[in-house]
């Protein structure tokens, strides 16, 4: 007897892969002028000196982590080809939902020799957690990179964002150079650092704006060109999933998940390529999945959460 999914043999998709959240292009379209500021700023490395730091602000889905993944990637490249570069180690933590311990903790247990046990979670405090973080720094050597996404989460960033950048200067330091990349989704994140901090971190600022529907049709064309089948989908689906996008939030990430969803419209109609009609039908989906999210009427103590966030939060997550 057959299953029921024993007819599926055919598919609009080439490569899926290329729609989801998870997927690093080799390429990052529309953001020249962004990766040539981060390109300039980290250059430093490349000829052994210690490395500037670097500040990102904009909204989710402005393309932030995927360009920081590209840079650092290309530049972990280079390092292996110049001579004058120290070796170079980076580290990426996702600060939502940590907290100052978490983070530190988390770098201190990424530099110890795998054969030493982990750092205690109980008993020692975040200043202990520093300490051995400076230890194993320049016990390592080199340079470090340290990327911290969504910084704006982590409810002592002063603290985070004074230490690294100035343990050298503090003699916290003697064989290892540090540079601190932040990313922040909140524009007023900045108003809330100390002065020294704000400092340090206006070495470099790059703002990432929301992409216009030209811009966004790039993108999607690129994307659409991998996932699908040839012919899978009509050239004015891709322009109005541009469109709607553009005037919504300017998000890539909002933009391509519309077009799989899409594309998962047409395929569950079994048919072949997507038109505007599977793509209006996509939005109605995503609408409706939005409107579930949004938080119930307040009660009377009033803990109710901010329902205008909550709206446009659901398909703009980095």
């Amino acid at each position: 007897m057959p299953g029921p999914f024993s007819d599926m043999t055919e598919t609009i998709f080439a490569d899926k892969s290329v729609l989801s959240e998870e997927y690093q292009p080799d390429e990052i379209l529309e953001r020249e002028q962004e990766i040539e500021e981060y390109r300039y700023a980290l250059q430093d490395v490349l000829f052994g000196r210690d490395p500037k730091n670097v500040m990102l602000y904009g909204k989710a889905g402005l393309g932030k982590t995927a360009v920081t993944r590209y840079i650092l990637d290309a530049l972990a490249e280079e390092v292996k080809t110049r001579e004058q570069a120290d070796d170079l180690h980076i580290h990426t933590v996702n600060c939502n939902g940590k907290t100052l311990f978490m983070v530190v903790r988390r770098l201190v247990n990424d530099l110890l020799p795998s054969h030493t046990s982990d750092f205690p979670k109980r008993g020692l405090g975040t200043g202990d957690a520093f300490d051995e973080l400076y230890t194993q720094l320049d016990r390592v050597g080199g340079t470090h990179l340290f990327a911290f996404d969504e910084i704006d989460h982590l409810s002592d960033a002063n603290t985070l964002l004074y230490e690294l950048p100035w343990a050298r200067s503090n003699g916290h330091l003697d064989e290892a150079r540090v540079g601190v990349i932040g990313i922040s989704n909140n524009y007023t994140f900045r108003s809330d650092l100390s002065p020294k901090v704000k400092d340090t971190l206006m070495e470099t600022e790059i703002s990432f704006s929301p992409y216009d529907a030209t811009e966004l049709k790039t993108i999607l064309l690129d994307c659409a060109e991998q996932a699908f089948i040839e012919g899978g989908y009509d050239m004015s689906a891709i322009t109005m999933t541009a469109a709607m996008a553009a005037q919504d939030m300017g998000n890539a990430r909002q933009a391509i998940d519309l077009l799989r969803v899409g594309a998962e419209v047409t395929e569950k109609r079994e048919e072949y390529c997507v038109t505007d009609d599977h793509i209006e039908e996509a939005r109605e989906l995503v609408q409706r999945g939005r409107l579930s999210e949004l938080p119930r009427p307040a009660r009377p103590d009033g803990l109710a959460e901010d329902g205008a966030s909550c709206f446009h939060d659901a398909l703009c997550r980095n």
